[in-house]
Order: structure tokens, then C-alpha cells, then sequence
């Protein structure tokens, strides 16, 4: 008897981000990480850019969808005007509250 293969697609968090509220506490989750590791909001970025139209938002943001891409790849370093231009083309914006 041959026993059948399971096939399992990676997790990709992109595939989740249904909505504007989604992204927004998938954003605020990176915030918080950022203290430790300070590529976790552009890479947040990334997932939360691949979820949506990629040319539509690069267009919006003044980039190339290359350019986007590579910016907000694990391998990118995207200035932080880079970060609010995204964050702005989303329709968010970061906001600091005393603690």
C-alpha cells in the first residue's frame, strides 16, 4: 500500500491581511518588535505591500514595483521616507502617544 504525499503550501501572513484593520495591527505588531529588531516594520511593509496591488502602490509611492520590491525585501534598507510614503499610500500614518 502506497501511503499519499501531503502537500503544504509556506505560511505567508500576506494571505491573511484582508482589510485596512488587519494591516494595521500586523503594523502595529512590527512597532512593537522594532525595539529588538529594527527590520521588522520594513519587512511588515513588505508582507503588507505584497497583500495589496504591488504596481498600485509603487505607483502611489513615486517608485518602481522593482524598486518597492527591493526596498522592503529582508535584503532592503529603505530611508525612512520610504517607510512613510508606504505607510501614507496605505492609507495609515504612524502616530506616538506618551506612555
Amino acid at each position: 500500500m502506497t501511503k499519499k504525499l501531503e502537500k503544504y503550501t509556506p505560511f505567508d501572513a500576506a494571505d491573511y491581511l484582508d482589510g485596512i484593520e488587519d494591516v494595521a495591527s500586523y503594523l502595529e505588531i512590527a512597532l512593537e518588535e522594532s525595539a529588538e529588531d529594527p527590520t521588522a516594520v520594513p519587512r511588515a511593509l513588505g508582507v503588507i505591500a505584497r497583500s495589496q496591488n504591488m504596481s498600485e502602490l509603487a505607483r502611489r509611492v513615486g517608485m518602481s514595483r522593482e524598486g518597492l520590491y527591493k526596498a522592503l525585501s529582508d535584503e532592503g534598507n529603505p530611508t525612512w521616507s520610504t517607510v512613510l510614503k508606504v505607510t501614507n499610500a496605505l492609507g495609515l500614518r504612524f502616530s506616538l502617544h506618551a506612555a
